[in-house]
């Protein structure tokens, strides 16, 4: 399988998933990389020794992680708008549908009077 980079809330995990043998299941890890910036899309690394030093050797090159980060989060952002409209779209339409309603339990009531 592969590595995946996953965004919750304000956090990026690297998620790895594989193979059990043992018990025949789809497994994964996951492991959190840092905390993301809002305002620039960059990874703040965080752990137990607190954030990466500049020249740190694990920290990732600029353009290894952050820019494909930076492209899920605008798309996140994206995909989290046209739900928010989707939703409003929705609610209009369900209020419709019953204002219809209502009005057809009226209509009958009134040919059953």
């Amino acid at each position: 399988m592969g590595k995946v980079y996953l965004i919750c809330k304000s956090y990026v995990y690297e998620s790895e998933s594989y193979w059990d043998k043992e018990k025949k299941q789809p497994r994964s890890n996951r492991t959190l990389i840092g905390k993301l910036d809002e305002e620039t899309g960059e990874i703040i690394p965080t752990g137990k020794s607190g954030r990466r030093k500049a020249g740190s050797e694990n920290q990732p090159t600029d353009g290894a992680v952050k820019k494909p980060i930076t492209d899920q989060v605008n798309l996140l952002a994206e995909k989290d708008e046209q739900i928010r409209i989707l939703k409003a779209q929705n609610k209009a339409l369900r209020k419709e549908k019953q204002e219809i309603l209502d009005t057809l339990k009226s209509l009958c009531r009134k040919m059953a009077d």
